[in-house]
C-alpha cells in the first residue's frame, strides 16, 4: 500500500503561511492555490495574486475572501486581472462554486448563507437568490458535475440540496447522519452519489434515487431522495478537511487533521445500494502539519495534489498495485 502514492515533488506555495485550498483548471494544465498570506498563485504561468480562496473556470477564476467579497479574474494573456468585485455577504465567504455551464456561481459564508449569482453574456454578476437553510457557518458548496443541482456542507452537521423552482432556488434534500461539522462534500463522476466528510472522522457516501425507484425508497413529490449507503469509518484519527472524488478512476481521496492522506476504492463487484470501500493508500505523514486540501487532476489519471497548514503544495501519483 506504502508505494501506490508516490511523491513526484513539494513547492513552498505560502512560505510562513498555511495553504487552505487547491483547484486545478478544466484542462488540467494549471493549479491555483490560496493561503493565509493573502495571495492566490497559479501554478504553471505567472499570474497576478489575488486573496482568499478559488475555484477556476476556463478563463476565469474565483476567489473567496475573509473580507466577505468574492473576486472574478479574467485571465489577460499570461496574466489574470479581476474584473468584479461580488459583495453582500455579511462575514467571511468560504468557499465558491462554477456551475458546469459557467452562468452560475455560489458563494457560502460564515453568515450561515448560500448565495447563488447568474453570469450573463457580458460578464455582469447578479445574486439570483439567498439561501438560508443552515442555522450555522456554511463551509462548503459543490456542484453537480453535469445538472444545476447546488450542494452546501454547514457547522450545523448537515449537507444540504437546492435546484431552481420557479425562478428563485430552494433546498430540496437535507443530508443528516454527520455527528459534527460538514467540512468537505464531492460527487461521484456520474452525480448520482456524494461524497461528505466531517469532525466526526466519517465519510459517508450518500445516493440519489429518483421516484418510483426499484428499491422503494420513499420520495418526497418530484424531487429525488438522498441516502446514505456507506460509512467509512475507524480510518482517520482526527477531523477529515477535504475530500475528492476522481472523476477518471473513481478513487475518493482525503485530507486529515492527522496530516495523512488516504485513498480509497470501491471493491469490484460490491452492491450499488450496500457498497464496500478498501482503503488502498495511506501516507501517515504527508505534510508536517493539518492537510487541508487535495485534488485530482481533470485530465491525468492518478496526478493528486495536496496542501497543508505547513504552507506546502505536494503532487502525488497513485497508482493502484496489484492485489489491492
Amino acid at each position: 500500500m506504502k508505494d501506490s502514492l508516490v511523491l513526484l515533488g513539494r513547492v513552498p506555495a505560502h512560505p510562513d503561511s498555511r495553504c487552505w485550498f487547491l483547484a486545478w483548471n478544466p484542462t488540467g494544465t494549471l493549479l491555483a492555490s490560496c493561503g493565509g498570506d493573502r495571495k492566490v498563485r497559479i501554478w504553471g504561468t505567472e499570474a497576478h495574486c489575488a486573496e482568499g480562496g478559488l475555484v477556476p473556470c476556463g478563463n476565469y477564476l474565483a476567489s473567496a475572501s475573509f473580507d466577505a467579497t468574492t473576486c472574478i479574474w479574467k485571465k489577460n494573456q499570461d496574466d489574470f486581472e479581476c474584473v468584479t468585485t461580488l459583495e453582500g455577504h455579511e462575514n467571511e465567504v468560504k468557499s465558491v462554486a462554477w456551475a458546469p455551464s459557467g452562468n452560475l456561481l455560489a458563494t457560502c459564508s460564515r453568515d450561515k448563507s448560500v448565495w447563488v449569482w447568474e453570469v450573463d453574456e457580458e460578464d455582469e454578476y447578479e445574486c439570483v437568490s439567498v439561501l438560508n437553510s443552515h442555522t450555522q457557518d456554511v463551509k462548503h458548496v459543490v456542484w453537480h458535475p453535469s445538472q444545476e443541482l447546488l450542494a452546501s456542507a454547514s457547522y450545523d452537521d448537515t449537507v444540504k440540496l437546492y435546484r431552481e423552482e420557479e425562478d428563485d432556488w430552494v433546498c430540496c434534500a437535507t443530508l443528516e447522519g454527520h455527528e459534527s461539522t460538514v467540512w468537505s462534500l464531492a460527487f461521484d463522476p456520474s452525480g448520482q452519489r456524494l461524497a461528505s466528510c466531517s469532525d466526526d472522522r466519517t465519510v459517508r457516501i450518500w445516493r440519489q434515487y429518483l421516484p418510483g425507484n426499484e428499491q422503494g425508497v420513499a420520495c418526497s413529490g418530484s424531487d429525488p431522495s438522498w441516502k446514505c449507503i456507506c460509512t467509512l469509518s475507524g480510518f482517520h484519527s482526527r477531523t477529515i478537511y477535504d475530500i475528492a472524488w476522481c472523476s477518471l478512476t473513481g478513487a475518493l481521496a482525503t485530507a486529515c487533521g492527522d496530516d495523512a492522506i488516504r485513498v480509497f476504492e470501491e471493491d469490484p463487484g460490491s452492491d450499488p445500494q450496500q457498497p464496500t470501500f478498501s482503503l488502498t493508500a495511506h501516507l501517515p505523514q504527508a505534510h508536517s502539519q493539518d492537510v487541508n486540501c487535495v485534488a485530482w487532476n481533470p485530465k491525468e489519471r492518478g496526478l493528486l495534489a495536496s496542501c497543508s497548514d505547513d504552507g506546502e503544495v505536494a503532487f502525488w501519483k497513485y497508482q493502484r498495485l496489484e492485489g489491492l
